[in-house]
């Protein structure tokens, strides 16, 4: 998530989410300096991708220089094709929208469900059963004449999408699931791990994820064909390496191994951030709920939510200020707070997209805010800015 947050100075700020080094780092990135392995290749890549791979439960990954370009090679190995509909979450920043349309297909944007944020596994079932009909032998939408190839749920905020609904349906009209994990490396669902529920998966390692390479993302698969052809398209699609022949046209979206070993010290630190993230939700749940007007953070009883990050609902009418009205009175303190994204089925730059409602989506929109909740955010700036929205609750709520 890269939207602009509210500007805040950076005496005594206390920031929406930033980076945590703590480990290995320093050692390991000199280790490919003093060695000269400081590109796309390197102990360090094999490394990092080995070490996602075991964790998530899956039998390959391959490492890229950012989540979007993930996105895009999952879809080019699961064979989605020009003129093709994905259904993909309306309530995401904007890449993987972008990454469908970068393969010339189209995305169909699916509602949340107002419990606890997600795609609405019963929004897609109502799509595919009542929209969609089978013509010569492939599921096509009744409005556009397009085959329906794929689905992206996106799990958002650290906590998953609810999988077995969705799979169940997916599986019984021949989708292709692409898990957008990128906001949820270390969740589980139903004690499975997120990103190894569907048929492949994505990550993303951005400066504000729980664990990061300053950029960088990985595709995780149990489809070895999907892999090694992922593995090939990264790498400029070489069909030749001595002559430098190209039978396809690939992309250069390989990790360095400076970011791989930036990113295999991260792992070592990922169960002690998982823990913080909780310590963190808990801290706000507490201390926060019961205030009139507004919402923590859910979590369903099948998630193990990472609460990457953490994010509150504000009802204006029984608040008595807007999320924009409270975001803009914590800058002013110094706490930088962020809405989400403007819901995909508004957005301009995918307009020609087939029309859906997503009203959840747009509530969301509007009500929702997030709160500081760095790896490094100490207790004492935890209280202060439970402290100001609690001061701002006794000052507008009726």
């Amino acid at each position: 998530m890269n939207n602009a947050a509210h500007p805040i100075s950076e005496s005594k700020a206390i920031p929406l989410c930033v980076p945590e080094v703590r480990g290995n780092e320093w050692k390991y990135i000199k280790e490919c300096l003093d060695t000269n392995w400081v590109s796309a290749v390197g102990k360090y890549v094999d490394r990092f991708e080995r070490t996602v791979a075991d964790f998530v439960g899956a039998k390959h990954a391959v490492a890229t220089i950012n989540g979007t370009a993930a996105l895009h090679t999952a879809l080019m190995v699961c064979g989605v094709k020009p003129d093709d509909e994905v259904l993909v979450s309306s309530l995401s920043f904007i890449a993987p929208a972008n990454t469908i349309r970068y393969v010339g297909a189209w995305p169909v944007f699916v509602d949340a469900e107002p419990e606890y944020w997600q795609m609405d596994p019963q929004r897609v079932s109502d799509f595919l059963e009542r929209s969609c009909v089978w013509r010569d032998r492939s599921l096509c939408n009744r409005s556009t004449g397009r085959r329906v190839s794929a689905i992206i749920p996106v799990h958002i905020l650290g906590h998953p999408v609810n999988m077995d609904p969705l799979i169940e349906v997916c599986r019984r009209y021949g989708l292709v699931i692409i898990e957008d994990a990128t906001e949820c490396l270390g969740t589980q669902y139903d004690h499975m791990p997120v990103g190894h529920l569907g048929d492949i998966a994505c990550f993303s390692f951005n400066g504000n994820k729980i664990i990061t390479t300053g950029g960088g993302g990985m595709i995780v698969t149990d489809n070895e064909v999907w892999a090694r052809k992922a593995r090939y398209l990264t790498t400029q699609a070489k069909d030749d390496e001595v002559e430098y022949v190209h039978e396809s046209i690939g992309h250069n979206y390989r990790l360095t191994n400076i970011q791989a070993a930036m990113g295999v010290a991260q792992m070592e630190q990922l169960p002690a951030y998982i823990e913080k993230k909780k310590r963190i939700a808990s801290s706000y749940n507490h201390s926060l709920g019961g205030i009139p007007g507004m919402t923590v953070m859910p979590g369903a009883p099948w998630a193990q939510s990472t609460y990457w990050m953490y994010t509150i609902l504000i009802d204006e009418r029984r608040f008595g200020l807007g999320s924009r009205q409270l975001l803009e009175l914590l800058g002013e303190k110094q706490i930088q707070t962020r809405p989400l994204w403007q819901p995909l089925h508004l957005s301009p730059a995918h307009r020609g997209s087939y029309p859906f409602s997503c009203p959840v989506a747009e509530q969301l929109n509007r009500e929702a805010l997030s709160l500081p909740c760095s790896i490094g955010l100490t207790p004492d700036e935890q209280e202060r800015v439970i402290h100001e929205l609690r001061t701002l609750a006794n000052q507008y709520v009726e």
